[in-house]
């Protein structure tokens, strides 16, 4: 049995269906990111196991026992808001004395739990000062360290990094994974940015109009997406509509011409696919408008500056891609240069598209919340 299982839930407000049969298993010790953009319905699932809101249906069972209508205070869940939500009149030492003071704890215990906190996440000078005297990195520091004084069974993290600077970021979504690592303490992290989530999670969900579209972890998750939005969400993709012309040879034909895709053996001619190409496995070279083999032919019509790489966009009659150069390489192929972009036959991956229709990213919160 696993350590925490959120067990076919559903959540419904009025006819917006914030989740629609979510299920969780995660073992003792694991984190996992919930992965979404605005209105999934990843918030309304944290909420859930933190006690806060109530499922329609469905259950949150912690160490095989049922929680799904056990008060919050009575879960020991560890909680991480996006805003801080530290007491401004109280110093750092004392706002993460302040679940371990409620619980009774003596003060000599308590006093020597809240420096151990303290070092742990970086702020052993820090104990004194009081919130409008601390950073946004330091604050949420604080409030890390706070949610880990009553020794959660669980620790909910709820985009706890959004506000902060890139920089900071970076930093301290290091210290939440070793300081969860060093604890071994069971983990739900959720998260709107991709690069967060696949570079600290044993597991990554990715949610969409509340469900799980696949989860996994996060090499499975960038290298073998399961449909087209988890492709489209996780990393960027070129995206690819074509018709299978030779199942045994591993040949689908996109905009008139035939690309080698070894994915597509097996399958039946005539079959309608989506053929999803990671940009940085595109190669790129000058044409004089000849298309060697398992290539389109287009023009550079814009470069985006990455640092170590460029993206190219490139265009043309029945072609749209991009491609991540080495950026020295970018400077030989400049923006009106034709060029042909090779496809990878054995790195492409293969959907079935059967409709059409890929779902579009929301870009603004549901009605009912993330």
């Amino acid at each position: 049995m696993a350590y925490l299982e959120l067990q076919t839930l559903y959540r419904h407000f009025g006819e917006v269906k914030a989740l629609d049969g979510v299920e969780v298993q995660l073992e003792q010790g694991e984190f996992l990111s919930l992965l979404g953009p605005s209105g999934c319905g990843k918030t309304t699932a944290l909420r859930l196991v933190a006690g806060f809101d109530r499922p329609d249906s469905g259950r949150i069972v912690v160490d095989g026992k049922d929680v799904t209508h056990t008060s919050p205070s009575k879960r020991d869940m560890g909680m991480v808001f996006q805003a801080y939500s530290l007491f401004p009149n109280m110093t750092a030492g004392q706002n993460v004395e302040f679940g371990l003071r409620i619980r009774g704890k003596h003060r000599s215990d308590r006093h020597q739990r809240v420096g151990e906190l303290l070092e742990l996440v970086g702020l052993g000078n820090a104990g004194t000062r009081y919130p409008h005297q601390l950073s946004g990195g330091m604050q949420q520091r604080v409030a890390l360290a706070r949610a880990l004084a009553i020794e959660p069974r669980v620790l909910l993290l709820d985009e706890p990094l959004s506000a902060l600077d890139a920089k900071v970021r970076v930093q301290l979504r290091e210290e939440i994974r070793r300081i969860q690592l060093e604890l071994g303490i069971t983990t739900l992290y959720v998260t709107h940015d991709q690069e967060e989530a696949l570079s600290i999670s044993d597991h990554v969900a990715v949610m969409y109009g509340g469900r799980i579209e696949q989860m996994g972890s996060p090499a499975e998750m960038y290298s073998a997406p399961a449909t087209p939005f988890v492709a489209e969400f996780i990393g960027t993709m070129n995206r690819l509509e074509a018709t299978v012309v030779d199942g045994d040879g591993g040949a689908v034909e996109h905009g008139g011409v035939r690309l080698s895709v070894d994915a597509a053996r097996g399958r039946a001619r005539g079959d309608r696919v989506l053929v999803l190409v990671r940009p940085e496995t595109v190669e790129l070279a000058p044409s004089n408008g000849d298309a060697p083999a398992n290539a389109l032919v287009g023009d550079v019509i814009t470069q985006t500056f990455l640092g170590p790489v460029t993206r190219l966009k490139i265009a043309g009659s029945g072609v749209d891609l991009i491609a991540d150069v080495p950026t020295a390489k970018a400077a030989t192929l400049p923006v009106g240069t034709r060029v042909a972009a090779t496809l990878p036959s054995e790195g492409a991956r293969l959907l079935d598209l059967t409709d059409g229709k890929i779902p579009e990213i929301a870009e603004e919160p549901g009605p009912a919340g993330r």
